[in-house]
């Protein structure tokens, strides 16, 4: 197995929409709206095994001090492979001049892949949100 990573933006919808339901992700379920953010997104990182999308990270930046981790995910089948790990430290390094990395894991158990990547706990941080009720 020889896992390629890059910036461009060559994946399709549907690539897209699989890899998200292979991690059970409710995106998915809106296959238009998602793919218009990722395509719309500053930084979209890919992890291909050949032609199969197995690994996306998305970032949004402000353009000059914080940049939001917002999608880390991976298919199931390469989970454990170092491949979420090697494009976290992508964004890293990409974006290593910026003041603020910030990620907020939805689950908590996922804290530690972040902590053992830099990613410190913020004193008295909350995660919050507003879903919207007509979706």
């Amino acid at each position: 197995m020889s896992i390629t990573f890059t910036e461009a933006k060559t994946f399709t919808q549907e690539q897209a929409c699989r890899l998200f339901r292979s991690v059970g992700w409710v995106s998915a379920n809106y296959p238009e709206r998602l793919y218009k953010a990722l395509m719309g997104s500053p930084t979209v990182i890919t992890a291909w095994d050949g032609d199969r999308l197995v690994g996306l990270v998305r970032a949004l930046d402000d353009g000059s001090m914080l940049t939001y981790v917002h999608y880390v995910l991976v298919d199931p089948e390469y989970q454990g492979k170092g491949i979420a790990g090697h494009m976290i430290e992508m964004v890293k390094n990409k974006y290593r001049d910026y003041f603020y990395i910030e990620v907020m894991p939805e689950e908590s158990k996922n804290a530690s892949f972040y902590e053992k990547h830099g990613f410190r706990i913020m004193d008295d941080g909350v995660a919050m949100q507003i879903v919207n009720p007509d979706w």
